[in-house]
């Protein structure tokens, strides 16, 4: 949907940012936050993150940088370990940045959908299980080389850099370097079109799987205090009586008051943050950490009907708490000119959890058929450190299971990572290509069509460049008309499971780049009679519609072509290119649906509705 942005929108930022920087300059030194202000104090705190956290967001727009490091480097400015000393202490700020951490895991628990693991295939399922377990395992053994121990708290140097020791260190530098950003990930490829791609929904799918990996973490994080096998169970059993009585009350109580409160949106707001803040107190009954409480509060509800709308009317709120949480954590970073070393062991630290993912992640999918493309894109994807561990470390650090240096490692790690992620996703196809060379050249060779070491088969009167969803449908089409046309047609594409599903309905698939002229060579393209383009620029990866034009007129001159676009614009310079007809999805939507609104108003909305419903149940096409 086509948003309508008044005159002047895209000053907005410019103006939010010379209003934020005017605030800051106004303070006078006297409204300066101090924890001795009392509510005075409070309030100049909160006004001064927020005003830094507005300014250094809006450079981070500027650069594409996520938005958390923006609100880290805020509060580094505004703290007194190397900023202007603005907010001299964080006592205040913290309270009330305790709300936003719950509010925070409140949100991941509701976006955590466990019904939809049910439909992960094997090659999720084995990647989400045994990723964390094996980054985890590497991470003992990398920070054990470098030094660190589990044990009595402790001095020690790591690459020569003094590091004040916690009982925990390695366990939570192992545990947290194998978690990946969510926010970050989710974000960049969405901007890229790119979660709905096999690469894209395994990425999203470990995701999930690292969260309820993170869940475990949670529910043990307050016994190693007294790491006793039976403090353990014990500590187990409870969270485990906890997430059977959020269920049974989300089951047979919560569900009720929905239904009774759901037209009433201010209370379900209220409800629903109650909710939240219930299931927290019993956790704190149990002894377990609020915000494990809370990621239980929002799992129990996360199938609701009313899970998207519950989301909506909290993020606004959890966004302005969650800004606190990540500036007042900027706050606690140390002068990294009083130990320059420290950026070393980070640094150090950065490189091997890219390396993990790639040891971890690329393995799992290559045994399972994936293909070095999907394998290597998933682990580029996952290429950095999560939120999560920010949020584990800061509840480590309240429980002084470590000390503020091993935060500070996480810090940077997560810094280093995320600047570097942006960059390795944005151009994650580059990247891709360039890996699978080197890997090929030592032996890992990419899937093969299922003809390739067959002789050349005559070409095929139709090729699909790509096979995505209109494809799929298309193949459906076909099918289902009982059209002699599956024998005439091939399909170009890299997607490993177009490769194996492709062939058991008859129709020839060559595995490849559609942007590569050797590929198209291979298929047999330059003595096909039609060649289609069902996917949009948007899509498209490594080329567009415009050049497949181009490169087809070179390779199949006497073919007839249709490509995709996405407005009426677009479509007349494909045609003005050299296609013989433009494939306009929304246009073709919009004449379905006012067909469809059309028999509604003559009445007998029934008969359409069980229409649609039988031929959907008797649909099956080779994308789901």
């Amino acid at each position: 949907m086509t948003s309508i942005r008044p005159a002047g929108f895209k000053y907005r930022p410019v103006a939010l940012f010379l209003l934020a920087a005017a605030g800051l300059l106004c303070i006078p030194e006297t409204a300066m936050a101090s924890s001795d202000g009392g509510g005075s104090g409070l309030i100049s705190a909160i006004g001064i993150s927020i005003m830094a956290a507005t300014a250094l967001a809006f450079l981070a727009y500027l650069t594409k940088q996520p938005l958390l490091l923006a609100y880290l480097a805020a509060g580094a400015a505004i703290g007194p370990q190397f900023g202007f000393g603005w907010v001299s202490s964080q006592a205040d700020v913290r309270t009330i940045t305790e709300i936003g951490l719950i509010l925070l895991l409140f949100m991941i628990g509701l976006e955590l959908n466990l019904h939809k693991l049910k439909e992960s295939g094997e090659s999720l399922i084995a990647t989400g299980i045994f990723q964390f377990v094996l980054c985890a395992a590497m991470g003992f053994g990398f920070f054990m080389l470098l030094g660190f121990t589990i044990g009595e708290p402790f001095e020690y140097r790591i690459f020569g850099v003094k590091v004040l020791g916690g009982q925990y260190d390695l366990l939570y530098l192992a545990v947290c370097l194998a978690l990946s950003s969510t926010t970050i990930v989710v974000k960049l490829l969405y901007e890229k079109f790119e979660l709905g791609t096999l690469a894209g929904r395994l990425t999203v799918g470990v995701l999930v799987f690292q969260d309820i990996w993170a869940i475990v973490v949670l529910s043990i994080q307050t016994s190693l205090s007294d790491p006793k096998i039976l403090s353990i169970l014990i500590q187990f059993g409870e969270a485990a009586l906890l997430i059977v009585i959020s269920m049974a009350l989300s089951k047979y109580v919560l569900g009720y008051i929905f239904r009774k409160i759901a037209r009433l949106p201010e209370l379900m707001l209220v409800a629903s943050l109650g909710w939240c803040f219930l299931i927290c107190s019993l956790a704190g009954f149990f002894n377990l950490s609020l915000e494990m409480g809370a990621l239980i509060a929002g799992v129990a509800i996360s199938t609701f009907p009313y899970n998207l709308d519950i989301i909506s009317k909290i993020v606004n709120i959890r966004d302005f708490f969650i800004t606190l949480f990540f500036v007042a954590l900027g706050m606690e970073i140390p002068n990294p000119l009083d130990n320059l070393g420290m950026f070393l062991v980070a640094g150090a630290a950065a490189l091997f959890l890219i390396a993990s993912r790639f040891l971890s992640v690329y393995p799992i999918l290559y045994l399972l058929q994936n293909g070095n493309r999907v394998s290597l894109l998933t682990s580029i994807n996952l290429s950095q450190l999560s939120e999560f561990a920010l949020v584990i470390t800061a509840i480590g650090l309240k429980s002084r299971h470590i000390v503020s240096d091993i935060q500070t490692i996480i810090i940077f790690v997560f810094v280093i990572t995320s600047i570097s992620s942006t960059y390795m996703i944005k151009y994650n196809h580059q990247l891709q290509s360039f890996l699978s060379r080197v890997i090929a050249r030592v032996g890992f060779k990419d899937l093969k069509s299922p003809l390739a070491d067959e002789p050349a088969a005559p070409p095929k009167d139709i090729a699909l460049l790509g096979f995505f969803r209109v494809a799929s449908a298309f193949i459906q089409e076909i099918e289902d008309a009982e059209v002699n046309l599956k024998d005439k047609i091939v399909v170009v594409d890299f997607n490993p499971q177009v490769l194996g599903r492709l062939p058991r309905h008859g129709i020839k698939v060559v595995y490849g780049d559609v942007s590569n002229p050797e590929t198209l060579h291979h298929a047999g393209i330059g003595e096909a009679k039609i060649v289609i383009s069902t996917i949009s620029d948007e899509i498209l990866v490594g080329t567009d519609n415009l050049r497949l034009i181009d490169r087809l007129k070179k390779i199949a001159p006497e073919a007839r072509i249709i490509v995709t676009a996405e407005s009426p614009s677009r479509a007349l310079t494909l045609y003005n290119a050299g296609a013989d007809y433009v494939y306009l999805p929304n246009q073709l939507a919009a004449q379905h649906l006012l067909t469809v609104v059309e028999r509604l108003l003559r009445g007998k909305p029934v008969v359409l509705k069980e229409e649609e419903m039988k031929r959907l149940i008797e649909r099956d096409e080779v994308m789901g």
